[in-house]
């Protein structure tokens, strides 16, 4: 299996640059497996999809205001930082940029609260670093930082909170778990008062999960791992729901890896907390989900190869010529699939 089968032209006017007005107003390219067949209509439409006894499994990590611009005081060089994630001893892995510039050892300055420290190399732009600061870290961050979007976002929006779910709760992730923007309270209110069951895990998300394949044999790729964690109540809310018959819907492909990250053969959900570098291909069986809300991902993307992964290549590749076809917008801020 090749990198280059699941490429795909895109018209640059297609990456949507900023959200829907309104969270839920995308559209929703809607595909039955069973049926092969596809309908188009808008994100609401979920809810004649979705029936009570189902479940919604949605991921609650932040994106952390994580992009942050130093400066040293010796000689006035810049540099830009991107903290990707912490360390057990509260050091951070990190991308820097230039790289070339960034010796260990050598101290920015990012305002009158916060200093960068670079320690070791991890790879060619990868640090790690030490910040240094007094008061309470997550605080300091926030007046310091910015959301890192991603670069194929040129425009700025106005409201931080966009790139953000509204059910977002716990501090780590690098990017957003996109498939969770189309939600709004109103939305998940009335999946509620129909009688499904919401389920809230966490993984926080890295750049690795949206860096580019970069070896032509699939199989050879290696995926950076990310920090996840399943409650036992979580777990078994979902085993309970698969026991009467339920299906387990995955919001976006973050929710996705981590379910089958802590399911066994037996399709048990366990309580589990750790590191994740699971790869879904085709080809691989899935134990945990029975359906995905997911975004449009990028051409010879791993994320591209998990929702393939659910169908099969060639029905993926045809449905995105439809989505390109009917001008769907991609990617972080675009629109939404339903993989039934």
């Amino acid at each position: 299996m090749k990198t280059s089968d699941f490429y795909y032209e895109l018209p640059k006017e297609l990456i949507a640059q900023s959200p829907a007005a309104v969270r839920s107003d995308s559209r929703l390219l809607v595909y039955d497996r069973k049926n092969k067949t596809h309908r188009d209509g808008v994100f609401t439409d979920i809810l004649d999809y979705i029936k009570p006894g189902d479940a919604l499994v949605r991921n609650v990590t932040r994106v952390m205001p994580a992009r942050l611009f130093g400066k040293r005081e010796d000689t006035g060089g810049t540099m830009e930082f991107l903290l990707l994630k912490r360390r057990s001893d509260g050091r951070f892995e990190a991308l820097v940029r230039p790289g070339r510039r960034a010796k260990e050892g050598l101290i920015y300055k990012v305002n009158n609260e916060l200093s960068i420290e670079i320690n070791e190399r991890t790879d060619a732009e990868g640090r790690v670093l030490r910040l240094i600061y007094d008061g309470i870290f997550e605080e300091i961050l926030e007046r310091a930082g910015e959301a890192p979007l991603p670069p194929y976002i040129t425009e700025r929006t106005a409201e931080k909170e966009r790139y953000q779910t509204v059910y977002a709760e716990v501090n780590g992730s690098a990017a957003a778990p996109t498939a969770g923007l189309h939600f709004t309270p109103e939305l998940l209110d009335a999946l509620k008062e129909k009688g499904v069951k919401i389920v809230d895990i966490l993984l926080h998300v890295g750049l690795g999960t949206f860096r580019p394949v970069s070896v032509e044999n699939v199989d050879e790729h290696h995926m950076h791992s990310e920090y996840y964690e399943v409650s036992q109540q979580a777990a078994d809310t979902i085993n309970e729901i698969k026991s009467q018959g339920g299906r387990i819907f995955a919001v976006g492909t973050t929710t996705c890896r981590t379910l089958e990250s802590v399911v066994d053969e037996n399709g048990i959900i366990h309580a589990q907390k750790g590191d994740t570098d699971i790869f879904i291909k085709p080809g691989y069986k899935f134990k945990a989900i029975d359906s995905l809300i997911t975004n449009f991902h990028l051409p010879e993307s791993t994320l591209l190869m998990l929702v393939s992964a659910l169908c099969s290549r060639e029905e993926i590749l045809s449905l995105y010529k439809h989505a390109v076809d009917s001008r769907y917008r991609f990617f972080s801020f675009g629109d939404a699939m339903l993989i039934l």
